[in-house]
């Protein structure tokens, strides 16, 4: 199992603490919040990680790591940052924001679900944005799932808040099968799509990780013959 850790964004919500340093670099209980996540993954036995940065590059310098730059940062979003290690697809593997803690259980658990293709999702989400004025909730990337926990929508989600199960975490995970998947379909999003909108994105390079998981979901990957499906992994991180 590899890691992707997905760091050239500029985290402009989070100036000025983010003037000098990229979002992963901030430091929460003497750690940066990189630091946490390598310790995370370690723990649950996966070595092999790259990074994908660009904003403030130098400042990431891990040496056990394996980097992608992603100098077009200011033009794409996080969908075509993260096809900068695409090479790194070549065999299961998990994708994670670079601004998110989570617990080695997570991590865990993303690796033993079922699914070829797996989204972790925090089901107890709407705690976290009481009382707040940044990021507000209306900006959440929300998940509704059916009786089988397949996605049925992702992204930012409005009128239908009734139906909204959980929020997406920014954390994946593609086995083999499912990552050949997840990059078949991305090279027919962008044959498709680029310059164009894409899903809920104005354009294909401003797109989301969220807009292709709903790009899957409308292509019915999850509802294809065979052992892989596009599921969803219930998590309380």
């Amino acid at each position: 199992m590899k890691a992707i850790i997905i760091a050239a964004g500029m985290g402009i919500r989070l100036n000025p603490l983010t003037n000098d340093n990229p979002k992963c670099m901030l430091e929460i209980k003497g750690k940066t919040i990189l630091q946490h996540q390598l310790e995370v993954f370690h723990a649950n036995g996966i070595t092999d990680i790259s990074v994908i940065k660009g904003y403030k590059k130098e400042a990431i310098n891990y040496p056990s790591l394996k980097y992608y730059i992603n100098d077009n940062y200011r033009n794409n979003n996080i969908l075509n940052s993260l096809f900068y290690a695409e090479k790194e697809m070549d065999d299961e593997f998990i994708a994670s924001y670079s601004d998110i803690l989570f617990g080695a259980d997570v991590v865990r658990s993303a690796i033993e679900s079922r699914g070829d293709i797996a989204i972790v999702v925090d089901v107890d989400w709407k705690g976290y944005y009481e009382g707040r004025t940044e990021h507000p909730i209306n900006e959440a990337e929300n998940v509704i799932f059916d009786a089988d926990n397949n996605v049925v929508e992702i992204g930012k989600i409005v009128n239908k808040e009734e139906d909204i199960k959980g929020e997406f975490i920014g954390m994946l995970k593609c086995t083999k099968k499912g990552a050949e998947i997840f990059k078949e379909y991305f090279h027919k999003a962008i044959n498709e799509f680029y310059g164009k909108p894409f899903i809920r994105a104005k354009t294909f390079d401003a797109a989301y990780l969220t807009d292709f998981i709903q790009y899957l979901v409308n292509n019915g990957i999850h509802k294809k013959s065979g052992s892989w499906r596009l599921c969803l992994l219930l998590s309380r991180p």
